[in-house]
């Protein structure tokens, strides 16, 4: 079976069948369903929420989540700008992608975008403790997710009730610990290592390109 990247792709079969086995190939990944075959046999895929740390809900046939088509790889991020986290699945057969957006009541958040100077440029490695209402939430600049997937270059925190992040402490991959204090939530910032203070944090603008 060819892989998804191409919906034009046509792969050739490579060698004889084993029958007894149940081996098939398609040329067209993209016939799987029409010829009555799925690679994940028709498993259905399954949602949870996390209940306060303590325990999971499977809320997949609430959300929909719960299709069978043969699921590759997913992403979290915010694609429609709004601070909340929606999913990006890929996968081989019913439907090649599906984005399950997310309508959970809104909440506070604040998001981090970093630029490394002693560092590599996007800060990949970098450890983000953000002390929230008293609470440390721990991130680490690490934009990948799961099989053939890259989350955007983005760390996200969920904040609840709280509209600021009391402190922030960045320990960047060169060794350099940075403290920023006081920042204010439901935005998109980038912190530069290069500076100290206000003069190291910028607002994204929502529209406007980002280039880190």
């Amino acid at each position: 079976m060819s892989q998804p990247w191409n919906r034009g792709a046509k792969v050739p079969l490579p060698g004889k069948l084993d029958q007894s086995l149940g081996e098939f190939w398609l040329e067209d990944q993209w016939d799987i369903v029409p010829s009555g075959h799925n690679l994940s046999a028709y498993e259905r895929k399954r949602a949870f929420l996390n209940v306060h740390g303590r325990d999971f809900l499977d809320i997949s046939a609430l959300t929909g989540a719960d299709g069978d088509g043969d699921g590759r790889s997913i992403v979290a991020g915010d694609f429609r700008n709004n601070g909340q986290l929606d999913l990006l699945l890929r996968q081989s057969g019913g439907g090649p992608v599906v984005l399950y957006e997310n309508h959970f009541p809104r909440r506070h958040y604040l998001k981090v975008s970093l630029r490394g100077r002693s560092s590599n440029r996007l800060g990949i490695g970098a450890r983000l403790t953000a002390v929230v209402s008293g609470q440390p939430l721990v991130r680490e600049m690490y934009p990948l997710n799961s099989f053939r997937s890259q989350m955007p270059n983005i760390v996200h925190f969920g904040l609840g009730e709280a509209t600021k992040v009391e402190k922030l402490t960045i320990r960047w991959p060169s060794g350099r610990e940075q403290q920023l204090t006081n920042l204010a939530g439901d935005r998109h910032i980038v912190v530069d290592e290069g500076e100290e203070g206000e003069a190291a944090v910028a607002t994204v603008v929502p529209g406007q390109t980002f280039a880190p």
